[in-house]
């Protein structure tokens, strides 16, 4: 392996730094960072997807070309360039890549192989790499693109030079075909045009998700894989990048087969995988990766810092308020049912329908003839009660089989499905359905792909915007049915990790959190006052409706003012864009698809009327009464998911205070440079420097110190003692087999806390040694009993070194 003549690169990473490539912030600006970026103490960069991309892409995931580096970054000299500049800092690369889909642009040439498919049909060299059924277009692949139905799009279509012109788009022209009267060269493709709302049932190409804009490659094969990954395998060897992160696995046919071979032609770089755990599923023991992205971290740092008590009575108050119906949103599960039938019977029917006739070719495999005796309306109907009921992603094929998940999926989703047919001799379609499922792989792995776009739409993308009791628990890899956890889950988890899977990554903030890291601390200070929220509700609706603002349904005004409150500051455009997501993938009022704009005028006059409005100064005071709440829980999560087991991640600009809200929010370049404050940044919270003199501090610590908190590492929880132990979230980190070197100590329920009293004499007893505080004023070292008070004066954290 070729390496840059500069400073080595560790093989696993301390600490990698997420930055989001796009053209406003190309690799030339992200080599510019490099400075301060290697001066906080990570190792590596973490780069968003860096390959070629629809032109203007902000995020990457769309890609159009595998063989090349995305030349609106600086192409692949700029990218050598970024990774010379880094290796000079001591910085490696990590990079995204997205082996499950590639986009359809317009012009759709911009995908060369996609180009050939549309041209030559299943004839084409790269028909085989896209996941097309062509029977079901009878030879043809639906490319639903029109505005309206095609006999009223005819006029707007154009042939010229053998290219077939709709607005942007560009389609090849069969060969031969030039001449015909356009009915029939249109019938004589390899493809139809059509409605974009055929897409919902007609779509004959697997997809991500629900967008049709994104085609499902089939990466399983082996010719697919290396000419997907060449030119990144190329880079890898060549040292200019030095680890990966795999978008979307579950995607896959067979994520555990394409993650061996990913590992076998990497060399075993380190990779993780962003894989969304369900609250009690564990990663396959044997895919040969690191681990997760880190949601499932991200989970328990947010959940120890809410109050489990002030949770449930901030439900009770949200009940109150919105009289919202249970499967809207009132409660959690009831809400999540309904998501998914809903997105399984609409969005994703198409899906079904593909799932259907999967099941027909099993059938026919299983008995050596086409039975008859299931009618597609029973199939049908099984298909969707079984992915329902499904309470992960998706199950997999062995090995990576979870043996407990297959004999629920045999026994309790079987019976429940059961009981959705009213005639036991049709709930037989079910059995034999769940016995297919199982053992037909082909239909395994299209059961388990809809499943996992079924799980991601109904609950992250439906779920989480109709549950609103507090906003910070409906994030990705979250359980906003039990927002809060004790201190002993997130010890018993770390100590998981750090058993299995000691380098796997950890994040707070991505770019796909619905809601950054420090807005998720001040939303978690809710469940510390609920009757001061219930309070402050009370008075600016209130007002909101004296002032003459337009009234608004109390379960959207529940979630204008969290939101307003989350982020902060009232920035009208910010504020709106996020609303505006929010309502429209919750469905009850408006959709993407069918905006409902007057609905949409209402929640905006609503916005303007009251945060922006008379609400502005209530908002502001209530946010410097729970200030300091907020403080504690910025700097606790902070300090935890720096110091856990595990690869911390940090998104651009977290470092300092980072209040942003939903995409595009949270992907707006970050000048690293500028002094003071941040996005979001108020008056009585952590101000940016002391976040970031924490987030220097233990991130030196890893880089200097790896042996205490990598791999071979320990992990040891620590109790305090005394009245407030349960305020005091502790543990010590070290090398393994030795006592701890370091002890990372942080406030929780400090509301709660500070109306008990204060510490009150609670003491933490430390391991044998002498310690300093690298987080406070005090020089002095402190041995044997830590007097909390004492410790937390100044701040509502502390890192203890060992000296």
């Amino acid at each position: 392996m070729t390496e840059h003549p500069a400073r080595s690169v560790a093989t696993v990473p301390t600490a990698t730094y997420r930055v989001q490539l796009q053209p406003d912030h190309p690799f030339a600006a992200a080599a510019r960072d490099v400075p301060a970026i290697a001066a906080l103490g990570v190792s590596h960069l973490h780069l968003s997807p860096v390959l070629e991309s629809v032109p203007g892409s902000t995020h990457g995931y769309d890609v159009t070309d595998h063989t090349r580096v995305r030349a609106e970054l600086g192409g692949e000299a700029g990218l050598r360039a970024l990774s010379r500049t880094a290796r000079e800092h001591g910085l490696g690369l990590v990079v995204d890549i997205v082996p499950n889909h590639m986009s359809v642009p317009a012009p759709v040439s911009l995908n060369g192989p996609l180009w050939s498919v549309l041209a030559d049909g299943p004839a084409s060299p790269y028909a085989h790499w896209f996941d097309i059924d062509w029977e079901a277009g009878d030879g043809r692949v639906l490319l639903p693109v029109l505005g309206g139905r095609l006999n009223e799009e005819l006029d707007a279509l154009r042939v010229a030079d053998g290219v077939l012109t709709y607005a942007e788009h560009r389609f090849p022209v069969r060969p031969g075909t030039e001449t015909l009267p356009l009915p029939d060269l249109l019938d004589a493709q390899h493809y139809r045009l059509g409605w974009w709302r055929l897409a919902r049932t007609d779509l004959n190409y697997r997809r991500f998700f629900s967008v049709s804009e994104l085609i499902g490659v089939r990466v399983e094969d082996p010719e697919v894989f290396e000419a997907t990954h060449e030119r990144i395998l190329a880079l890898l060897e060549e040292g200019v990048v030095h680890g990966l992160r795999v978008d979307h696995p579950d995607g896959l046919a067979d994520p555990g087969g394409y993650l061996r071979r990913l590992h076998r032609r990497t060399g075993g770089a380190w990779t993780v995988v962003e894989k969304i755990l369900g609250p009690d599923e564990r990663l396959p023991r044997g895919w040969p990766v690191a681990g997760t992205t880190g949601y499932d971290a991200l989970r328990r740092l947010d959940a120890v810092f809410v109050d489990p008590e002030g949770a449930a009575r901030l439900t009770d108050l949200y009940r109150e308020v919105t009289r919202v119906a249970d499967d809207a949103g009132g409660d959690w599960a009831a809400t999540v049912h309904r998501a998914a039938r809903e997105v399984v019977g609409h969005e994703l029917d198409a899906e079904v329908r593909r799932l259907v006739r999967a099941t027909r070719r099993a059938l026919a495999r299983a008995d050596g003839q086409r039975r008859g005796d299931h009618a597609d309306w029973a199939l049908t109907r099984a298909l969707r009660e079984l992915l329902v009921r499904l309470p992960v992603y998706r199950l997999y094929w062995p090995p990576d089989d979870d043996p407990d998940l297959t004999d629920a999926f045999l026994t309790d989703l079987v019976a429940g499905a059961r009981a959705a047919f009213p005639v036991p001799e049709e709930a037989d379609t079910v059995d034999l359905v769940g016995r297919l499922v199982l053992g037909d792989r082909e239909l395994f792995a299209r059961f388990a792909q809809v499943s996992g776009a079924l799980r991601a739409k109904s609950v992250e993308d439906t779920a989480f915007y109709r549950y609103l009791p507090l906003l910070s628990a409906a994030e990705v890899g979250g359980d906003p049915g039990r927002p809060a956890l004790p201190p002993a889950d997130f010890h018993a988890y770390c100590a998981r990790l750090q058993r299995d899977w000691p380098e796997t990554g950890t994040a707070l903030s991505t770019h796909d959190t619905k809601r950054s890291a420090d807005v998720r601390a001040a939303l978690a200070s809710l469940s510390e006052d609920p009757a001061g929220w219930g309070a402050l509700l009370r008075q600016v609706m209130e007002a909101t409706a004296r002032s003459g603002g337009v009234a608004l349904d109390p379960h959207t005004a529940w979630l204008v003012w969290q939101t307003a409150h989350g982020l902060g500051v009232p920035d009208r455009e910010r504020l709106a864009g996020a609303l505006l997501k929010s309502v429209r993938e919750a469905g009850l009022h408006t959709t993407w698809t069918e905006p409902d704009a007057v609905y949409e005028e209402r929640v905006e006059r609503y916005l303007d009327a009251g945060p922006c409005g008379v609400g502005r100064a209530p908002l502001a005071a209530f946010a410097e009464a729970t200030g300091p709440q907020a403080r504690a829980n910025v700097l606790g999560m902070a300090l935890a998911h720096l110091t856990m087991p595990g690869v911390p991640d940090l998104y651009q600009g977290t470092e300092r205070v980072y209040r942003v809200l939903v995409d595009p929010d949270n992907r707006r370049p970050v000048a690293l440079d500028a002094p003071g404050e941040t996005a979001g940044e108020r008056p009585g919270e952590a101000p940016a420097e002391e976040k970031e003199r924490l987030t220097r501090a233990a991130l030196r610590l890893r880089r200097d110190h790896p042996q205490w908190f990598g791999a071979e590492a320990r992990y040891t929880p620590l109790a305090a003692e005394g009245p407030a132990a349960e305020h005091c979230l502790a543990f010590g980190r070290g090398p393994g087999g030795q006592s701890p070197a370091v002890v990372t100590v942080v406030s929780r329920l400090t509301r709660r806390l500070a109306d008990a009293g204060g510490w009150r004499g609670t003491a933490l007893p430390l391991p044998p040694g002498r310690w300093r505080n690298l987080l406070g004023p005090d020089p002095r070292p402190v041995d044997g009993r830590a007097d909390l008070g004492a410790l937390l004066a100044d701040l509502p954290v502390a890192l203890l070194l060992r000296e």
